[in-house]
């Protein structure tokens, strides 16, 4: 645990939160900004800064149970039509609290306020370019 972090409070329960599911691996709690009703945490009790830093015995536990968690929610209304599932790693990526956190959003409609943008940028890129970025990331994988 680090006393400073907001998410492993949660879990020691020294802050309050929306708990919809916990065992001893995870918890998975209402975020408070409630991007669209439902948005669910899920989070490792192991506090690990971001998907870097999981082993993978951790990442088994932790992703093995987010199907199930994802379920509930969807289930929970039958408004729900989707749901993205986003994990975010570094400031630049949006990470706000360095405890890994799986965000479950359940989407209702086109319009229920939450996006994401992937651009094409295809054009950028001819099979040359392609084929080295796929090595650098094959050449990294340290087997």
């Amino acid at each position: 645990m680090d006393e400073n972090c907001v998410f492993c409070k949660i879990i020691t329960g020294d802050i309050p939160s929306y708990t919809v599911y916990e065992d001893d691996v995870v918890k998975a709690f209402l975020d408070i900004s409630q991007g669209t009703p439902g948005h669910t945490l899920v989070i490792p009790k192991k506090h690990v800064p971001d998907i870097f830093s999981y082993d993978p015995q951790l990442a088994a536990d932790v992703f093995s149970r987010i199907p199930k968690i994802a379920r509930a929610v969807r289930d929970s209304n039958p408004d729900i039509k989707g749901m993205n599932i986003i994990n975010n790693n570094g400031k630049i990526a949006y990470q706000s609290v360095f405890h890994s956190h799986f965000h479950l959003v359940p989407r209702y409609t086109d319009h229920d306020d939450f996006g994401m943008r992937f651009v094409d940028n295809s054009s950028h890129y001819d099979e040359a370019q392609l084929t080295k970025i796929q090595n650098q990331i094959k050449d990294n994988l340290g087997e």
